[in-house]
């Protein structure tokens, strides 16, 4: 499907922007440069198999201005389904991406999210990484609706360039898209749990883990608390398995 310039595949009603790294960067720059406020999503399998079920999530998602395929299932799928995506867009690998950006053309950041206390040394760790960042203000993402206008105030009082947004899903999504209207930013982006690896609390699977795409498994050994979560990998699969025998492609031109 090719809209507004953007090539994308559909699985399972998520639009997935048929970009490698280099590409999503040049479309960072070019949000940067023309105005509003862009948003970033970055589903990996278990938030495409939650939007099947969740109307309103499927059509938050449809509605960011990029939405990039976190996690090897999803690249799997699209292989599967014939409409190969170029490379796995990780989330936390994306980011460090765009911070470095933000710090070569002097931009501000905004961190939101993690519990009281993550976010700051998140930011910490992002300073000690890239000197010369600019970071606007940070915020934990333990907070309820009824203080979700004194969170907004904050951000705008900062007016940050980038807003990085790590409440894990779907919080953080509507957050971004319910509030891109109200909030000062050019682009945000959800980032899942990006903070506490930044900070120290949790880490990543070793570089050639995640270069064979295992890090599901490093986090299911590490955090055997997910188990349950993790079941959803496989069923997705097999659903995407069906659907490719059964079904065309799900990639058009317009």
């Amino acid at each position: 499907m090719k809209e507004d310039g953007r090539e994308r595949i559909n699985i399972f009603g998520v639009l997935l922007d048929h970009v490698d790294y280099e590409k999503a960067c040049e479309r960072v720059e070019e949000f940067l440069q023309n105005y509003g406020s862009k948003v970033i999503v970055t589903p990996n399998a278990e938030i495409i198999m939650a939007a099947r079920k969740d109307r309103a999530l499927l059509e938050m998602l449809n509605s960011a201005n990029m939405c990039l395929p976190d996690g090897i299932g999803v690249v799997i799928a699209s292989r599967i389904l014939g409409t190969p995506l170029p490379e796995r867009t990780t989330g936390f690998d994306f980011m460090l991406k765009v911070i470095k950006m933000a710090e070569k053309q002097g931009l501000s950041l905004f961190l939101l999210g993690g519990k009281p206390g993550v976010a700051q040394k998140a930011a910490e760790q992002i300073k000690e990484m890239f000197p010369s960042i600019n970071i606007a203000g940070t915020y934990h993402g333990y907070f309820n609706k009824d203080e979700e206008n004194k969170i907004i105030d904050i951000i705008n009082e900062k007016s940050p360039d980038i807003l990085l947004v790590a409440m894990g899903f779907p919080k953080q999504e509507k957050f971004m898209i319910e509030n891109r209207d109200r909030l000062k930013f050019r682009v945000a982006m959800g980032i899942g749990g990006s903070f506490d690896v930044l900070s120290g609390n949790v880490s990543r699977a070793p570089v050639f883990m995640q270069k064979a795409g295992l890090e599901w498994l490093y986090r299911l050994i590490t955090q055997p608390w997910r188990f349950k979560r993790m079941t959803v990998l496989p069923l997705f699969l097999i659903e995407v398995i069906i659907q490719g025998l059964f079904s065309g492609k799900t990639k058009t031109k317009r």
